[in-house]
C-alpha cells in the first residue's frame, strides 16, 4: 500500500496503544503464544488478516470516555454508550459547485440550526473547481469555523471516481488542507483524465488516488483523510470489484458508502413537490453500467440505496467477507425545498469558479429536490470528544448509525458475552468482539425514542426494530459478487412504546462460527419482503414509486456491524 506498519498503528480504533499481537503483522510467527499463532492462523485462514484487515475489522475499539461539548436544545451532541453521539452530513454543495447556489456560511448555520455538530463541505470536482475552486472556497470554511465554533466545518470535494461514480472526500483541517486536496484533484478527478483512458486505466487511476490520500496523512501533512463513495447503486456504475478494490487500497481512507443518497425531496408528489425518484434514483442500465445489477438496483427502498437496503445484497456481500465498510446518510444540498433565493446576477461561475452571493426571489421552490443539511437525514457518529480527529476517527471506526427524519433520539448498541450487564463493557457498533468458541454471547440494544417533534412537525415512531445476522466466510472467489447467501432477519420486535427508552436483548446463542450483527428500524408505514424472499427479509424496506415516494411517510433507522470472531 506504500505506506508501513506505524500508519496502521496510528489509525487503530481504539485510539490509542498497539494492536494484540496476533494481529500485528509486524510480529513474526515465531515470536508469537502458541494461542497467538492459532488465533493468527484462524483469521488468515478466514480471510481476515493481511490486506489492510488488521487495520479495519480487527481493530478492536475500546471504549473512549466522553467529555467536553454541551449543546443548547436544538443540538445533536449528546453522551451514550460511553460516546459523545454527534451528528454530521459529509455531502454539501455551495456556490462553488456548477449545479449549486448557496454560500459555506448559509449550509453551515441551516446545519446547526437542525441539529448538526459536523458538516463537510463537498464542492464537485471539475475543471473550474480543481483550477481555482479548492483555493477560493477555503476562506470561506475557515470563516464559518470562527463563526460557528460549535460546529465542526471541514474542506473536501465531490471526486469524479474515475471509472465510477462520485465520492466525498475531505481531511481533516490543517495549514496543508488546500495543497493536499488541490494536488489530488488535479492528479486523479475523473473529469479530467485522458478521454483515451481504458476502463482499466481510469480504475487503477482510482486506486491510485485512495493511495495518495493516505501518503499525505503518513506524511503528517494532514491528519486524516477519508473517502465515501456517493449514491453508489444510482447508475449501476460501482461494480463490486471496483468498491472492493477501493476499499483494499487503503482501509484507513476508504471507509464505506452512503447508505441513503440526499435529494430526498425529490421524491414528494406533486403538486407540493418535485414528484420524482427520491435521490434522482429515476435511471436504467447504460453501456457503463455493471451487467449483473438487476433493475430493482436502480432505484431507492425506503429511501436507502438497493446496495444497503437488500438484506444479504452488496453491502452484505463486504461484511461477510469480514471487510469493514461503513454506511452514511446525508443532504447532497444543492437547491433546497421551499427555498426563496436563487443564484446572484450577473454569475460568470467559469470564469470565476462560483456564483455570486445568491439573492431573494419571493418565488418558493416546490421543484427543488434537497433538503437543508440535518433537515431530513443525520449521520450519527460516536466520538470520544467534540473536535475534526475525533469524529474522524468514530467515522473510520464504525461507530455510526443513521436515521431519517428523527425516526428515534438515540441508541446504543452492544455485544458482550451473555449476562455481563456491567455498564462499561460491551462492543460497540463497528467493533470486534473475540471470544472462545462455545461461548454464547448477545446482544443489547436501547433506543431512547422520539419525543419531540422533528422538522416535518410531527413525532415520529418506531414501530418495529429489526436484528440482522450474517456468517463471515472469509474472501470471495468472485470479487463481482454482491450477495451474502447466510445473512438474514433472525428477529423482528414490534414496539408498542411511544416514549421514554426501549431495551432489547438478544441471544446468539453460542459461537459455533464467525459472524456480524446489524440493526435497522422503520415507523412500518410501507414494507414488503425483501428482494433475496421473505424467508430472508419478512418486512423489508418497500421499493419506492417514483412520483409517490413521500420522504416523510416511510422512515428508517440503520446501524453499522458488529463482529463477534472466535479467538
Amino acid at each position: 500500500m506504500g505506506h508501513g506498519h506505524d500508519h496502521t498503528h496510528d489509525h487503530d480504533h481504539s485510539g490509542g496503544g498497539d494492536l494484540p499481537p496476533a494481529l500485528d503483522l509486524s510480529v513474526p510467527d515465531g515470536e508469537l503464544s502458541p494461542s497467538d499463532v492459532s488465533r493468527r492462523g484462524f483469521l488468515r485462514g478466514a480471510g481476515l488478516l493481511g490486506a489492510g484487515a488488521a487495520a479495519s475489522v480487527l481493530a478492536s475499539p475500546a471504549a473512549a470516555s466522553a467529555h467536553g461539548h454541551e449543546h443548547g436544545p436544538t443540538g445533536g451532541g449528546s453522551d451514550q454508550g460511553g460516546f459523545k453521539w454527534l451528528a454530521g452530513d459529509h455531502h454539501i454543495h455551495t456556490q462553488y459547485s456548477s449545479d449549486a447556489q448557496y454560500r459555506v456560511i448559509d449550509q453551515a448555520r441551516h446545519g446547526r440550526a437542525f441539529g448538526l455538530d459536523w458538516v463537510v463541505i463537498t464542492d464537485h470536482g471539475s475543471v473550474a473547481h480543481a483550477k481555482i475552486g479548492v483555493e477560493k472556497v477555503n476562506p470561506d470554511i475557515r470563516a464559518t469555523r470562527e463563526e460557528l465554533r460549535d460546529l465542526l466545518t471541514f474542506q473536501g470535494l465531490e471526486w469524479n471516481i474515475p471509472a465510477a461514480e462520485h465520492a466525498t472526500v475531505f481531511v481533516a483541517p490543517s495549514k496543508h488542507e488546500v495543497d493536499v486536496l488541490k494536488q489530488f484533484e488535479q492528479t486523479y478527478e475523473g473529469s479530467l483524465l485522458p478521454a483515451t483512458n481504458t476502463t482499466e486505466q481510469n480504475e487503477a487511476a482510482a486506486i491510485a488516488g485512495i493511495k495518495f490520500l493516505a501518503s499525505q496523512v503518513k506524511a503528517r501533512k494532514v491528519d486524516g483523510a477519508l473517502f465515501l463513495a456517493n449514491h453508489p447503486a444510482r447508475r449501476g456504475i460501482d461494480s463490486p470489484h471496483e468498491i472492493r478494490n477501493w476499499r483494499d487500497a487503503d482501509p484507513t481512507v476508504a471507509i464505506g458508502f452512503e447508505g441513503a443518497p440526499g435529494h430526498q425531496a425529490a421524491g414528494i408528489p406533486a403538486p407540493y413537490g418535485r414528484g420524482g425518484a427520491r435521490g434522482y434514483y429515476d435511471n436504467n442500465p447504460s453501456a457503463a453500467s455493471f451487467p449483473g445489477y438487476p433493475l430493482e438496483s436502480y432505484r431507492t427502498w425506503g429511501g436507502f440505496d438497493w446496495m444497503t437496503a437488500t438484506v444479504g445484497g452488496l453491502w452484505d456481500s463486504l461484511l461477510a467477507e469480514g471487510k469493514a465498510w461503513w454506511i452514511t446518510v446525508n443532504s447532497d444540498s444543492h437547491v433546497n425545498y421551499l427555498d426563496q433565493s436563487d443564484r446572484g446576477p450577473n454569475s460568470d461561475f467559469d470564469a470565476n469558479g462560483r456564483y455570486n452571493d445568491p439573492v431573494y426571489t419571493g418565488k418558493t421552490l416546490t421543484t427543488a429536490g434537497d433538503f437543508w443539511p440535518g433537515f431530513y437525514g443525520r449521520t450519527n457518529v460516536g466520538a470520544s470528544s467534540f473536535g475534526y480527529k475525533a469524529v474522524m476517527d468514530g467515522l473510520r471506526a464504525g461507530r455510526v448509525w443513521v436515521d431519517h427524519g428523527r425516526l428515534i433520539k438515540g441508541l446504543d448498541a452492544r455485544v458482550r458475552v451473555a449476562g455481563d450487564r456491567r455498564s462499561s463493557t460491551g462492543t460497540p457498533l463497528g467493533g470486534v468482539l473475540h471470544v472462545k468458541r462455545g461461548t454464547t454471547t448477545e446482544i443489547t440494544l436501547d433506543i431512547d425514542l422520539q419525543d419531540v417533534p422533528n422538522w416535518a412537525q410531527f413525532v415520529a415512531k418506531l414501530k418495529r426494530v429489526d436484528v440482522i445476522v450474517g456468517t463471515v466466510t472469509g474472501p470471495v472467489a468472485d470479487r463481482d459478487a454482491f450477495t451474502a447467501p447466510n445473512t438474514k432477519v433472525v428477529k423482528s420486535y414490534e414496539i408498542s412504546k411511544t416514549s421514554g427508552r426501549v431495551s432489547l436483548t438478544y441471544s446468539f446463542g453460542r459461537l459455533d462460527k464467525p459472524f456480524y450483527v446489524r440493526l435497522r428500524g422503520t415507523d412500518g408505514n410501507r414494507t414488503q419482503p425483501g428482494l433475496m424472499g421473505a424467508s430472508v427479509d419478512p418486512y423489508g424496506p418497500k421499493l419506492d414509486v417514483i412520483g409517490d415516494a413521500d420522504p416523510w411517510g416511510d422512515l428508517w433507522f440503520y446501524t453499522n456491524p458488529i463482529w463477534v470472531l472466535p479467538k
